[in-house]
């Protein structure tokens, strides 16, 4: 069996134009699009085990989560089929970051997978331009909003670890 280790680190993409200076996108934009679709797929595969431990007051809104992120999977294949590219499939199983005995740990799943979610959607916010930069940004926010909901909290930066670690109140 395949299992992935769910996505963790900044994806860091080249030029949101052609190699070749012209207006279409580069393996650096497909490539940060086939890594929110890796990130859409560990979160589907995450919001499952979210689903089987969560608390019963709590299952509508993972499965809202669960659909959305669904939605956005569907989206981002559609996506790189329409970049020329293959989609990305989903491994067999993921590895969590930590382990989900409970209601409690399935809540800090859920913000966990928000916050990954958020930061791939960051680089490829970076990565693009256009249609697709606006998609990847109501996507950050999306996730960056259910993440504030599982937490409880937010972060100055939703999907910039290296800006949220350095932020200090005085910031803003």
């Amino acid at each position: 069996m395949t299992r992935a280790t769910i996505p963790t680190a900044p994806f860091v993409p080249a030029s949101p134009t052609g190699s070749d200076g012209s207006d279409g996108p580069d393996d650096g934009v497909l490539a940060a699009v086939q890594a929110a679709l890796a990130a859409e797929h560990a979160a589907v595969y995450g919001y499952g085990v979210v689903g089987g431990r969560i608390a019963e007051d709590l299952r509508a809104e993972t499965r809202r989560a669960h659909e959305a992120h669904r939605a956005r999977r569907d989206a981002l294949r559609h996506a790189v089929r329409k970049m020329g590219g293959e989609p990305r499939a989903a491994a067999a199983a993921y590895t969590l970051p930590f382990a989900v005995p409970d209601a409690a740990a399935a809540v800090r799943l859920a913000a966990e997978l928000e916050e990954r979610v958020a930061a791939v959607y960051a680089d490829l916010v970076r990565a693009s331009e256009g249609d697709l930069r606006r998609e990847a940004a109501g996507a950050l926010r999306e996730a960056a909003v259910r993440a504030v909901r599982w937490r409880g909290t937010g972060v100055p930066f939703p999907g910039l670890a290296e800006r949220a670690a350095s932020a200090s109140p005085e910031t803003f």
